[in-house]
């Protein structure tokens, strides 16, 4: 099953007697929060799905954004109308990253048919899609969390795979060289990881993926070669989710360390690398 979905596919399917499912999670760091937003106006039948609160628990020593509480992560997903049944399509402002870390989740605990609208809501809008400023109630979902159909990395994990495999740092390069630091209290990347930004997986002047062919051509050109371990991490865990999202797209499935920078950094204990070169 691919993993994304074109504005142009989704309009078709909406149409069609299987409509998927619409999370809408536009997000920002630092705000300004994306209610409002959806509010003024979102896709047809589409519900609003908050980051902070529902895809992610309260930031402390696991990171800014760790996994959130099964239980209110269920709750969430049955309020907006989440079953098994039903395929979900998740969006968001165009960047990808928070729509890309509602998909994560979503498959992480077992749902089975989870798609992001490539381009988000700037793609659909382009090709003409309507607006909605309707208030959506979906019926309650079923929904239930099966956790670990997606690869999950801790600290020691991340750690480890950086040894034996290739570990990618998704932020802006200049963070991950330690040069800069906007948000963590501590600058640099993880010994032994790469930097990929994840600005590079979107195709020029826009905000959709690169074709699968470019995005394989562009994580071997990185040393994702046949066979090899893969894991991303970047501040914490959402634009990695982007790019575990894009390495899905090129055919690579990749694990997550969801406590990321943020909880790495946190720790006094763990080593910290600065510099173009990932030793």
């Amino acid at each position: 099953m691919n993993a994304i979905i074109t504005a142009t596919e989704l309009a078709s399917e909406l149409a069609g007697p299987a409509a998927p499912l619409l999370l809408d999670v536009r997000y920002q760091l630092g705000g300004p929060p994306g209610r409002p937003a959806y509010e003024a106006g979102h896709l047809p039948g589409a519900v609003y799905v908050d980051l902070d609160r529902e895809l992610a628990g309260p930031p402390g020593k696991n990171g800014r954004h760790p996994l959130p509480e099964l239980a209110v992560f269920t709750a969430a997903m049955r309020a907006a109308g989440v079953t098994a049944a039903r395929p979900v399509v998740v969006y968001d402002g165009g960047q990808g990253w928070a729509a890309a870390r509602a998909w994560w989740l979503l498959r992480w605990a077992g749902h089975p048919d989870v798609r992001v609208l490539d381009g988000g809501l700037d793609a659909w809008q382009a090709s003409g899609g309507a607006m909605s400023v309707d208030k959506v109630t979906p019926p309650e979902g079923d929904f239930t969390p099966e956790p670990g159909a997606m690869p999950l990395l801790t600290a020691d994990d991340a750690a480890a795979l950086a040894r034996r495999g290739v570990l990618l740092d998704a932020r802006a390069g200049e963070r991950y060289r330690g040069e800069t630091e906007p948000i963590d209290p501590v600058a640099g990347h993880i010994p032994g990881a790469v930097s990929a930004p994840t600005t590079e997986n979107i195709a020029p002047g826009g905000t959709a993926f690169r074709p699968a062919a470019e995005l394989a051509e562009r994580f071997a050109a990185l040393g994702v070669t046949p066979g090899t371990e893969v894991g991303v991490y970047c501040g914490s865990g959402v634009s990695a989710a982007q790019q575990v999202l894009a390495l899905a797209v090129a055919g690579i499935p990749a694990a997550l360390y969801v406590g990321s920078w943020s909880e790495w950094c946190a720790d006094p204990s763990r080593p910290i690398a600065t510099g173009p070169q990932p030793g």
